[in-house]
C-alpha cells in the first residue's frame, strides 16, 4: 500500500474563517473525500487534532497499525492534518489513530465528519463516494420556499425510527421500508410534517438516539445517506415536511468519540463544571471555542443542504443556557458577569439561527426550551435567540395535570387549563405531547385520563382536540394517534394490534379528521402566533367547566367558533355570545359516534338571536356533548 501523498482540499479554504468560527461548509473539506490524483482513484482525509504530535488513518487496508499511513500537519498553525492516501475508495473501514503531544496519549477516533459509521457496536467509519443520488422534491422545495412563514399548519408526527414498526424476529424497518409503510400512514393521517428522533450515528439505542457520535452520518442501522435521502424525498412528493432532532448540547464519552479527541480536551469544555453534564453523564461542547461552533453550525448547514431536511428541533436547550442546569451550589461558576447565563452559548444559538434563516426558505428551527427564558423566538437583531418556535412546556404540563383529575373536581381548576392564554404570544410555541410524556413510570396518554374506558377516550379526544384549537403549532409522538395503551418501549414496535378494538379505531379516525379540519381551516394556523387570532368568549364558567373561544385568521369569513365541555355532563340549552348574526354550523364534534362518542350533535343551522351574552351582540344556544370540542363556523 502507497505512503500518504500530500495533497489539500484547502487550497481555496480561507484558514481565518475556520478559526475565527465563521465557516460553515467545514463538512465540503473535512472528513474522508474520494478524489483522483494524478488519475489515480483515493481518498483524501483530513482531520482537525491541533494537540497531535502525529496522526495516521487506520483501517482494514492497513491492519489497523499507526505506522504506514501518517498525515501530514498543516503549516497555518491550524491543526489540521491531511493526506492523499491511493487506491481507497467507497465502503473502506477507518479510524483516525492520534498520538498527542500531551504525555503521549494515544487516541483512536471516528472521523468526526465521517458520512457513515459500522453499525454498532462497531465503531470506525466508512468511507463515501459523493452522493449520486438526484432529487425529486422540486414541486414541494418551491412551495417551502414561498410558503417562507409560520400562518401555514404544522401538526407534527414525531417518530423513533427504530420502534414506530418492526418486522420479524424484532428488525428494525429500513429507510426504504419506511419510505412505503410510514410516508403512506403519515399521510393518510393528514399530518403535515414528521419529526424523526435523532437519526444520526448513536452507539447505544437506550439514548433513543440522543447521545451522538457520527454527527454527519445517518445511523447505518437503517440504510445508506442514500437511502435516507430517499426517504426524505418520498414525503416531500406527498407533501409532508421533515423535522430532525438536533444534538448540539451534549455528546457521550465513548472512546471512539469527539471527547479528549486529540489527548486534549478538544470539543468539550476542560473545567467539568462547564463540560461534563450530571443528569446525562455526557460532554458539554466548548461554545467559547471557535472551530468548535463552527463544526456544529456546519452540521446543521449540511442536514439543511444535503437532505433538505424542512427543521431542526434543537435539543435541551435550557441546559445549555444555564450554568447552573442540574447542577447544587458549588458546582458551577457564574460568567464574567456574576449570572447564570451561559453566555457562549447565547451567542452559539444566535449564529446558528441567524445562518440558517439566512439561507434556507422555509425552513424552521424549533427550540425545546423548558425554562421561562425570555426571547427565544425573538429574532436576534431584537437580542433573542432567533428561534422560529419554541416548545410550549408549560401547557403541556398544566394540560396533562388538568386532564388527570377527576372531572368533578376540574370545577376547581378552571384556571390551569386557561392560563396558558395569558402567554400564549410571548414566544411562538408549538404544543408538544412527545415522547417524554409517555416514559419512565408516566404512563400512556389514554391511561392518564380518569374514568371508565368510555371516559379515558372521551378525555383523549378532548385533551388532543383543544391542543388543536389552542393558538401554536401540533406535535403528537407516535401511538398517541390511535390510543397507545402501555407506555412506549424504545425495544420493541407500537401495540398496532389496538387497531383491532372499535374505541382505538375510532379514536384513529378522529385524529385524522382533526387533522384535516387543521389543514382545511386558515383560523386555526394564520394567525397561529399572534393575539390578533384569538379571542375570549367566555373562560370563568367554572361551575360547568366550559370553556369558549373564537380563532381568527387573514379573513374574517373563516372564523371559527370553539367550544369545550370538561365534565361527562350534557349541557342543552347552553348560550354562548358570538360576533356575528347569522347562522352558523357544527363543523367538528369530537362526541360523533364514528369516533366511539356519544352522538350528541347540533342542529346544521343554528341561528343567533339578539339576546346578549358574554358581550356579544348575538348569542347561540346549543347542546354542549359530554367530555367534548366543538367547531362552529357561520354559513
Amino acid at each position: 500500500m502507497s505512503q500518504v501523498q500530500p495533497y489539500s482540499l484547502f487550497t481555496d479554504f480561507d484558514i481565518s474563517l475556520f478559526k475565527n468560527g465563521s465557516h460553515y461548509n467545514l463538512f465540503d473539506k473535512f472528513g474522508a473525500h474520494v478524489v483522483a490524483l494524478e488519475g489515480v482513484i483515493g481518498t483524501y482525509f483530513s482531520v482537525w487534532a491541533p494537540s497531535a504530535k502525529s496522526v495516521s488513518v487506520i483501517g482494514d487496508f492497513n491492519y489497523w497499525s499507526g505506522t504506514e499511513h501518517q498525515l501530514y500537519v498543516r503549516w497555518d498553525s491550524s491543526g489540521i492534518w491531511e493526506g492523499f492516501i491511493p487506491h481507497i475508495t467507497h465502503g473502506t473501514l477507518y479510524k483516525y489513530k492520534i498520538e498527542s503531544q500531551h504525555n503521549g496519549v494515544v487516541t483512536e477516533k471516528a472521523d468526526p465528519y465521517g458520512r457513515l459509521c459500522e453499525t454498532p457496536p462497531k465503531t470506525a467509519s466508512v468511507v463515501q463516494k459523493k452522493s449520486p443520488y438526484v432529487w425529486n422534491d422540486t414541486a414541494w422545495m418551491k412551495y417551502r420556499k414561498e410558503k417562507n412563514g409560520l400562518d401555514r399548519p404544522y401538526s407534527v408526527y414525531e417518530v423513533h425510527l427504530e420502534s414506530w414498526k418492526k418486522k420479524e424476529y424484532n428488525q428494525n424497518l429500513s429507510f426504504k421500508e419506511l419510505a412505503t409503510d410510514l410516508v403512506i400512514y403519515v399521510k393518510e393521517m393528514n399530518f403535515t410534517h414528521v419529526e424523526f428522533m435523532p437519526i444520526m450515528e448513536y452507539p447505544y439505542s437506550p439514548s433513543w438516539g440522543y447521545q451522538l457520535t457520527g454527527y454527519f452520518a445517518p445511523s447505518s442501522r437503517f440504510g445508506s445517506p442514500d437511502d435516507l435521502k430517499y426517504l426524505i424525498d418520498q414525503f416531500h412528493q406527498n407533501n409532508i415536511g421533515v423535522i430532525i432532532d438536533w444534538v448540539p448540547s451534549h455528546f457521550p464519552e465513548d472512546p471512539h468519540g469527539l471527547g479528549f479527541f486529540d489527548g486534549s480536551h478538544l470539543y468539550e469544555y476542560p473545567d467539568p463544571r462547564k463540560g461534563f453534564h450530571p443528569d446525562w453523564k455526557s460532554l458539554i461542547f466548548n461554545y467559547s471555542r471557535n472551530e468548535v461552533k463552527a463544526f456544529l453550525i456546519s452540521n446543521a448547514v449540511f442536514w439543511l443542504q444535503e437532505f433538505h431536511i424542512d427543521g431542526l428541533r434543537v435539543d435541551a436547550v435550557a441546559s445549555m443556557l444555564y450554568l447552573d442546569y442540574s447542577r447544587k451550589e458549588g458546582e458551577w461558576e457564574p460568567n464574567i458577569y456574576g449570572g447564570r447565563e451561559n453566555l457562549e452559548a447565547k451567542d452559539f444559538l444566535q449564529e446558528l439561527n441567524r445562518e440558517i434563516y439566512a439561507r434556507f426558505d422555509g425552513v424552521q428551527t424549533i427550540a425545546e426550551e423548558s425554562t421561562s427564558y425570555t426571547g427565544v423566538t425573538k429574532p436576534v437583531e431584537y437580542g433573542g435567540l432567533g428561534f422560529g418556535m419554541k416548545w410550549m412546556m408549560g401547557w403541556m404540563n398544566d394540560t396533562l395535570e388538568y386532564f388527570s383529575k377527576n372531572t368533578y373536581f376540574r370545577q376547581y381548576h378552571q384556571n390551569d387549563i386557561t392560563f396558558s392564554l395569558a402567554y400564549a404570544f410571548s414566544e411562538h410555541f408549538m404544543l408538544p405531547f412527545s415522547h417524554d410524556e409517555v416514559v419512565h413510570g408516566k404512563k400512556s396518554l389514554i391511561y392518564k385520563m380518569p374514568g371508565d374506558d368510555w371516559q379515558r377516550f372521551a378525555n383523549l379526544r378532548a385533551m388532543i382536540g383543544l391542543m388543536y384549537m389552542h393558538p401554536g403549532a401540533k406535535l403528537l409522538f407516535m401511538g398517541g394517534e390511535f390510543g397507545q395503551t402501555s407506555e412506549w418501549n424504545f425495544q420493541q414496535s407500537l401495540d398496532w394490534h389496538l387497531l383491532e378494538f372499535e374505541p382505538h379505531q375510532k379514536f384513529q379516525k378522529y385524529i385524522k379528521e382533526l387533522n384535516t379540519l387543521y389543514k382545511n381551516e386558515p383560523a386555526l394556523y394564520e394567525k397561529a402566533f399572534s393575539s390578533e387570532g384569538f379571542e375570549w368568549i367566555s373562560l370563568d364558567d367554572n361551575e360547568n367547566s366550559v370553556i369558549s373561544f373564537i380563532r381568527k385568521g387573514h379573513d374574517a369569513k373563516n372564523d371559527l367558533v370553539v367550544l369545550c365541555n370538561f365534565t361527562p355532563e350534557v349541557r342543552n340549552n347552553y348560550t354562548i355570545g358570538v360576533h356575528k348574526k347569522g347562522k352558523w354550523q357544527e363543523v367538528f364534534n369530537s362526541d360523533l359516534s364514528i369516533f366511539y362518542g356519544s352522538g350528541v350533535e347540533n342542529d346544521k343551522s343554528i341561528k343567533t338571536d339578539k339576546k346578549q351574552v358574554h358581550n356579544k351582540k348575538s348569542s347561540l344556544t346549543i347542546s354542549l356533548p359530554p367530555l367534548s370540542v366543538i367547531v362552529l363556523k357561520q354559513i
